[in-house]
């Protein structure tokens, strides 16, 4: 039974009731352990402004992929804030397998029988029961696993940071390596798509991309703001942002009505509704390029 990771507090009760399992509390007890003595650490070199929270310390058993680690507990981490290539499937083509594979192993290099410490902004776990957190290799300072792999090009910054301040860090780390041509980003299959190619879009959809392009126009329509790369709705890519959650965007300084004629970068999972398309709910998922 996976263990379901809890954020400890002061006097914190009900995660070891009448109906928990027993093995759970005592791993769960065994994690928390060491919380007292992460906070009393200085916090890690982070962009102005990117506060995390430090929640554990662990050492490291194995990897699992090139974002997932179990601890000596048991618990599985999930590196919070990136994208990796998923591990090969047997239909996988060569590329898709090397890049896979490299950022398995560049994870394994950094952290592997190693203790980390685990720090979180956002969700303390996923729907699988994994603890979500930024992980930092302990030594005479603490070095972020997720800034290295994005600067080695294994990763790439995902949909949802959670903090603006901690993905302008990411986004240039991500930025230099793509620059470079280092790892993945010397892929075709994973490089930075075009906004005006929607047949080449539509063969991502269901995968995590990153697209790239001018934007003709910004229309609002029925609670719905749509950001048009294109004439034919049916058929060229649109981003579209819930009216909702525009003053979120408005907050981060991103005024989506006035990227009209703009060159912009999206992140985000391609679907299908007519032509290719990416509902954006974070502000770090768009980026203007200047």
């Amino acid at each position: 039974m996976p263990m379901r990771f809890q954020q400890t507090r002061p006097a914190a009760s009900g995660g070891c009731g009448r109906r928990a399992h027993i093995l759970r509390c005592l791993l769960l007890a065994v994690f928390v352990a060491g919380i007292a003595s992460v906070q009393a650490r200085p916090q890690s070199q982070a962009a102005p402004g990117c506060e995390l929270e430090p929640i554990g310390t662990g050492k490291v058993r194995r990897i699992l992929d090139g974002r997932t680690i179990q601890l000596e507990i048991g618990q599985q981490v999930r590196l919070a804030a990136i994208e990796v290539p998923s591990l090969p499937l047997p239909r996988d083509v060569e590329p898709q397998a090397r890049a896979a594979l490299a950022a398995k192993a560049a994870l394994e290099s950094l952290v592997a029988g190693r203790t980390v410490t685990l720090k979180k902004h956002g969700p303390d776990a996923d729907r699988y029961g994994r603890v979500v957190a930024h992980v930092f290799v302990e030594g005479n300072k603490e070095r972020s696993v997720q800034h290295h792999l994005l600067a080695e090009g294994h990763a790439r910054v995902a949909a949802e940071v959670g903090s603006l301040a901690c993905a302008r860090e990411l986004l240039a780390a991500e930025s230099a390596a793509r620059a470079a041509r280092l790892g993945l980003w010397s892929d075709p299959h994973y490089a930075v798509q075009r906004a005006e190619d929607p047949v080449r879009l539509l063969t991502e959809r269901g995968r995590f991309v990153v697209v790239e392009g001018k934007v003709l126009s910004v229309r609002e329509s029925r609670g719905v703001i749509f950001i048009n790369f294109g004439r034919r709705w049916s058929e060229d890519f649109t981003v579209t942002v819930l009216k909702r959650n525009e003053s979120i965007f408005n907050s981060a300084g991103l005024a989506l009505k006035q990227l009209s004629r703009r060159e912009i970068r999206v992140r985000g999972v391609i679907e299908q509704r007519g032509g290719p398309w990416i509902e954006v709910t974070r502000p770090e998922q768009i980026e203007l390029v200047e």
